[in-house]
């Protein structure tokens, strides 16, 4: 009996485990899950900061009708401030430095006519000035004590920045996980070989592992024949030392097909084998008990690339307590028809509207062993199995893999 796609989603989800916490240098941490608050440690910016180059004044002399200014001394970025001793001058100042005390508004280059006289320099103001203007002021965008990363988020770039503005050199993320990938078949071959007739080179681990990589994960790779005395030897070593199980191939009704029954035997508890779903039917999912997770995906290319990203991707961004893991919607450009009972996912091509709204156009595909197609794909819409006509214009779930 095949599984519904919610209730198989269900079950997977149901299996979600915590692989702990690990604390890193913060520049090795993008692309991890950050599992602490950030707090700032001093007030954002931490002084009143200068935004423009140009002179700084005393606006009370500028409303009193003052226009010329001589200089006084220049305020430079990381020196520390000083202070204007006469309010009918002014005082040079660069972006990013401390706003002169006794000084409240900044005016730029650009709106200043600078003269110089017997070694003196003059600044005749030419344009309207607002009391205030051009300084970033102390605390406006965050005071001391608050927090500017929350758990659950990736670390990418911007957060880099505030990881190293705040002095945060160790930060705590979401431990990942040990996963292998495991690649079954008589027919395949290494990639650096020059396969005969009959053989295909191994690919389906590669595209597997490179997407383990965006989530930072560093998979170990093997590859085992059709064979059920070098299956059981091979998988009996591997599954104690693995927090997770993805194989591809040898699930389905195959006579070669003994990786569930040799799974099994190792001490798996099979929790479905199939789904009601296309591509990815014969889809194995069980757990070992104080043991690893097992994703044993379908052979073909197609089918086991879309079941990474319906299931497997996110139950590993569930485990590491990624915030960010839901579907995006996108609206069909096409009038789809596919037969129900299965939930197809179609390969798409994405493009944005002038509106905002993602754009699904369906990608020429040939079936599930058209590895190629995926080249002109950026995501697998779901159309769900309870109708067999998907209208054009209509808004369905799309698991992006661009």
């Amino acid at each position: 009996m095949m599984m519904r796609v919610p209730e198989a989603f269900a079950a997977i989800m149901a299996t979600v485990r915590d692989f702990g916490t690990e604390t890193v240098p913060f520049e090795k941490a993008t692309g991890r899950v950050l599992r602490e608050t950030i707090y700032a440690d001093r007030p954002f910016p931490p002084f009143d900061r200068v935004m423009m180059d140009g002179i700084s004044i005393y606006y009370d002399s500028y409303i009193r009708g003052q226009r010329v200014f001589g200089l006084e001394d220049v305020q430079a970025a990381g020196m520390p401030q000083m202070q204007l001793r006469n309010l009918a001058d002014c005082m040079e100042v660069m972006t990013g430095a401390v706003l002169p005390d006794l000084t409240d508004t900044v005016i730029p280059y650009e709106h200043l006519d600078i003269s110089e006289h017997e070694g003196f320099r003059r600044f005749t103001i030419v344009k309207e000035v607002k009391k205030g203007q051009f300084i970033h002021r102390a605390g406006s965008d965050a005071p001391e004590g608050k927090p500017l990363l929350e758990p659950g988020i990736r670390l990418g770039a911007a957060e880099a920045g505030v990881l190293a503005t705040v002095g945060k050199t160790q930060v705590l993320v979401s431990k990942l996980p040990r996963v292998v990938l495991i690649a079954t078949g008589n027919e395949l071959v290494p990639v650096e070989n020059k396969p005969e007739a009959h053989q295909l080179r191994i690919s389906n681990i590669y595209n597997l592992a490179a997407a383990l990589q965006g989530l930072g994960i560093q998979a170990e790779m093997v590859h085992l024949p059709d064979d059920i005395q070098h299956l059981t030897t091979h998988l009996n070593k591997l599954i104690p030392a693995a927090d997770l199980l993805i194989c591809t191939g040898a699930v389905s009704a195959g006579k070669y097909d003994h990786l569930p029954e040799v799974l099994k035997k190792a001490g798996m508890q099979e929790i479905f084998h199939t789904v009601q779903q296309r591509p990815g039917k014969p889809l194995l999912f069980g757990a070992f008990q104080n043991g690893p997770v097992v994703f044993a995906l379908p052979g073909n290319p197609v089918s086991g690339f879309m079941c990474y990203y319906r299931y497997v991707q996110p139950w590993l961004k569930a485990c590491l307590q990624d915030a960010a893991n839901k579907p995006e919607f996108a609206v069909l450009e096409e009038d789809v028809t596919f037969d129900k009972p299965l939930e197809y996912y179609l390969p798409v091509k994405l493009k944005c509207s002038p509106e905002g709204a993602w754009l699904a156009t369906p990608a020429v595909y040939h079936g599930s062993g058209d590895l190629a197609s995926l080249l002109l794909a950026d995501a697998f819409m779901a159309l769900p199995a309870d109708q067999d006509v998907f209208r054009k214009g209509s808004s369905f779930p799309v698991w992006k893999f661009r």
